[in-house]
């Protein structure tokens, strides 16, 4: 391979991976901004002022990267020839592990950042109280499986063709309905 070849193989890639990127960060960016609106909304309703939406596309960034991450080590990959739920399922509780981990590492590096200690900064994962940290486990995981039974999808059937289902106006299949009965 020459190295004008090589260095378009590069660009392909590093442009792929950059719209991967961008389309998860979008996806979370969504999913954190509605739950930071509901957020301010309760706190507001009881007069506390409270605007977190760059928080939100900060959190979405960071999230986006970690999957990036695991995407590169190949986690999740198993189940891939099984029904669509056993890898979407798997997909999603690998990669919430995955981000409760970092987001920990992430946690205690900032606390190390700005001279707290482990025990104030571990305090500050997710949202503070017990309660609070498995609650946000549990979103993230309600967010997680969508997201992954698409990729899931996508693996299946492929990017374009579900694009196509998605957006463009639906044509009248000649498949016979699964509950007709065959003449033989």
């Amino acid at each position: 391979m020459n190295d004008s070849a090589v260095k378009v193989s590069i660009r392909k890639r590093v442009v792929h991976e950059l719209k991967e990127f961008l389309i998860i960060a979008a996806y979370f960016y969504v999913c954190f901004t509605a739950l930071a609106y509901l957020k301010a909304a309760i706190l507001q309703a009881h007069g506390v002022e409270f605007a977190p939406f760059g928080f939100a596309a900060v959190k979405a960034l960071i999230c986006a990267k970690f999957l990036s991450i695991g995407y590169a080590f190949h986690l999740g990959d198993r189940y891939k020839k099984q029904a669509l739920i056993w890898p979407t399922l798997h997909r999603s509780f690998v990669f919430l592990a995955l981000l409760i981990v970092l987001t920990v590492v992430e946690e205690l590096l900032v606390g190390y950042l700005h001279h707290r200690s482990f025990a104030a900064s571990f305090a500050e994962i997710g949202g503070g109280t017990l309660h609070q940290a498995i609650a946000t486990s549990i979103i993230l995981l309600l967010i997680l499986i969508p997201f992954f039974a698409f990729r899931s999808l996508v693996d299946v059937g492929g990017g374009p063709v579900l694009f196509r289902l998605f957006f463009e106006p639906r044509r009248k299949l000649e498949v016979a309905p699964a509950n007709a009965q065959r003449e033989d």
